[in-house]
Parts: C-alpha cells; sequence; structure tokens
C-alpha cells in the first residue's frame, strides 16, 4: 500500500502533469492518433488479457475513430509478446496489455529475459486486480477444497492442474495451493488460459485455478464446477463460493492484476493522454458491470503509482520464488 503522504505527493505530481500535458501534447502530436493503434496480447486468444484488451480497444476505438487492432502473440508464459511490445516503435501506436505473471513473476523465474519490465516499459494505466478461481471438471469426485485437497492426498501425484503458461500468475497460484495444501500434483501449462481450459473441459487434466473471466463462462453454463475464490473475501458475481481460506486453509490469498503498457521511450504527453482515456472507459458504467460481472475490481490511477506498483510486485514474488527454489531455465 502507497503511504498517506506518497499518495498525496503523487496526486499532486499527477494533477500537476495533467494541466501541462495537454499544452505539451499539443506540440508533439496534435492529432494523435491518426492511424490504427495495436494492443499486443501475450497470450491466446478467448483468456483475460484478450477480454480486457479487445474492451478497452474497443472504447479507444469509439473515442478517437481509429481502428484498434489487438495482436495475440502467446508462448513462453507471456515472454514472447512482451519483447514485441518492449521493441516496437515508442510513438504511441503500439501498447502492451501487461499481466502480473511477465511484468512481475517471469524476472524471478527466468536467468535472463529477452526484455525489462522495468526499464523497458512505460507505465500507461494499470486496469483491474482479479481474484482466481479454483475448478474442477465434473469427473473429478469433489464438490468442495476439502474433498480435493483429501481425494490428492488419497491419491498422491494423481491431481492435475492446469495453468496458462509457465511463470504465469495462475501457474504460481497453484503451486502455493498445492505447496500450502501438503499435496503432490502436476501441473500442466498450456500457451494461454483459453486452451487451458478447452483441455479441461474435454476433462485431460483435474483442475484449473485460473482467471473468473476465462472460466465464470463454464461455472454458468454448469460444465466446470468452482470450489473457491482465492480472494480474501467473497467475490459478489460468485457469492456462494467460498474463499479458498474460509473453506480449508485459513490464511491462503493470492491473485493476478491487469494494465496496459507502452514502449520506455513513448512520449510523456501520449502516454498522460492514454492514461486519462483509459480512466475514462474504465469508469463507464456499463463497462464498469462488465468488469463487475468478470470477477475483476477497476484499479486505474496515476501512471506513476503503476511503475511503483510494477516495483513493489517484481520484489514481492522475487522473495516467494527465490524462496521456494523455483526456477525455469
Amino acid at each position: 500500500m502507497i503511504p498517506a503522504r506518497r499518495r498525496f505527493t503523487t496526486t499532486l505530481a499527477a494533477a500537476a502533469a495533467g494541466t501541462a500535458a495537454p499544452r505539451a501534447f499539443a506540440q508533439a502530436a496534435p492529432d494523435y492518433p491518426t492511424r490504427p493503434i495495436r494492443i499486443v496480447v501475450p497470450f491466446a486468444p478467448g483468456g483475460a488479457t484478450d477480454v480486457l484488451a479487445r474492451l478497452v480497444g474497443g472504447k479507444l476505438a469509439e473515442a478517437w475513430g481509429q481502428q484498434v487492432i489487438v495482436e495475440n502473440k502467446p508462448g513462453a508464459g507471456g515472454n514472447i509478446g512482451a519483447e514485441a511490445g518492449a521493441r516496437a516503435a515508442p510513438d504511441g501506436y503500439t501498447l502492451t496489455l501487461c499481466a502480473a505473471g511477465f511484468m512481475a513473476v517471469n524476472p524471478s523465474l527466468y536467468a535472463k529475459l529477452p526484455y525489462d519490465p522495468v526499464r523497458d516499459f512505460a507505465p500507461v494505466a494499470l486496469l483491474v486486480k482479479a481474484p482466481l478461481l479454483l475448478v474442477v471438471h465434473q469427473g473429478v469426485p469433489a464438490r468442495s477444497v476439502r474433498e480435493l485437497i483429501d481425494w490428492a492426498k488419497a491419491n498422491p501425484g494423481r491431481l492435475t492442474i492446469g495453468n496458462g503458461g509457465q511463470g504465469t500468475a495462475q501457474h504460481l497460484g497453484g503451486e502455493l495451493f498445492t505447496s500450502v495444501a501438503g499435496v503432490r500434483a502436476v501441473h500442466l501449462p498450456y500457451k494461454g488460459s483459453a486452451p487451458a481450459t478447452t483441455d479441461l473441459l474435454a476433462g485431460v487434466f483435474d483442475a484449473q485455478f485460473d482467471n473468473m473471466v476465462t472460466l465464470l463462462p463454464h461455472v454458468k453454463s454448469g460444465k466446470l464446477r468452482p470450489l473457491a475464490v482465492s480472494s480474501s473475501a467473497r467475490v459478489p458475481v460468485l457469492p456462494e463460493v467460498p474463499t479458498i481460506a474460509e473453506a480449508a486453509l485459513p490464511g491462503f490469498e493470492t491473485g493476478t492484476w491487469y494494465g496496459i503498457v507502452a514502449p520506455a521511450a513513448t512520449p510523456a504527453p501520449l502516454l498522460e493522454r492514454l492514461n486519462r482515456e483509459i480512466a475514462r472507459i474504465v469508469a463507464l458504467p456499463e463497462v464498469a458491470e462488465r468488469l463487475q460481472a468478470m470477477g475483476l475490481v477497476s484499479a486505474v490511477g496515476p501512471r506513476a503509482a503503476f511503475g511503483e506498483f510494477i516495483r513493489s510486485e517484481i520484489v514481492q514474488y522475487g522473495k516467494v520464488i527465490r524462496g521456494a527454489g523455483i526456477k525455469l531455465d
């Protein structure tokens, strides 16, 4: 949490920047945008990042009269798409829909990354924070977290849990769950949440620990059975589903977040305009309602605060990963 004094200072700085930005912007790029904007999504279509990119991108297109193209580049836990976004021209026409996994987790998981989340990106806006949902397919003989844990302990190594990619927050959430629960499980990484969910529906593996935006449609249709959410409190969209903490593991809490970043050298006036426009979009009643229905919590604030948040998350995940001795290469 940002201390009150720092929040106040950040707010004043943001207000001052908001006053100066229009003048600087008018000089730097008075007609921006004059051509299509691209949003790089480092995961497969259908997942939370993809849905958010298309939601925000659609509203940007409506407001600015320019096409917003969503370009999916999945693979390597988000690293492939992140590298593409970092190396794009810093002209305000390429943005990246970022997630906690490749921005805050991967720096500690990989010995070497093709990008630096702090050096190579400029923060635009933190969009939402998101608890994770634990689900199983209907063939799994467990109707609660406690029953799943008991079944896994009675069948060591049999439990299989899919996720949207190695090193993602969803992967680490699953790893944290099995570690705290004291059970053995096989964690199966996919190139995105959507293909993982497809295989879960087909019974290829037992459970998934992932974003509600990906899993909710299948929960609502009755194809997947929800066991618990990873937040400290129940979520309005699934009020009958308990938290993991209250169901079986007191104190358990994890989750993820999503935002938008741009190449590091992108002019500040463009970044400020994007931040203001995205904040306006997220506050729209129809967008706020859509986000809540997906189990997401709006978190838009000043760009500087988002930058501080990214750095603090890198430190936090680093401690957890080093403590568990997890490495992917």
